[in-house]
């Protein structure tokens, strides 16, 4: 039989301090890994746009309703806890260099910031509703 590696030192330390408070809490490693967990799970763009679609007024629908298309069309089987900072980032470029030219465009600038205020509204419903 093999024994695993031990942590490092620093680890060890980390390791040492969490089993402390677990302790102080009355709880051992083993009952973290057994609690069935109640959350529902994470929709996915897809899923969940349609329902904020619903929820919202005219208005928000037809300001944000084209940007969460764009995030359907580029998400759409992702769930709403996948996409990284980083990811948004490269969502919004793609969406400043995909704006239709306007005599007044502004270098897509306008089209990003709707696209994030458009996810912003999409994820403050997805936490009211848990």
């Amino acid at each position: 039989m093999t024994t695993p590696n031990p942590p490092a030192a620093s680890q060890q330390a980390a390791v040492e301090a969490a089993l402390l408070i677990l302790e102080r809490m009355g709880l051992s490693p083993g009952d973290l890994t057994s609690v069935r967990s109640d959350r529902k799970p994470v929709p996915t763009f897809a899923e969940y746009v349609p329902v904020v679609s619903a929820a919202v007024t005219d208005g928000t629908r037809k300001a944000y309703g084209s940007y969460w298309n764009r995030v359907t069309e580029h998400w759409g089987g992702r769930r709403l806890d996948e996409p990284t900072p980083s990811e948004i980032r490269q969502l919004m470029k793609h969406v400043r260099s995909h704006v239709a030219p306007r005599r007044n465009a502004r270098g897509g600038r306008g089209a990003a910031e709707n696209l994030v205020a458009a996810l912003r509204c999409l994820y403050r419903h997805a936490e009211d509703d848990g």
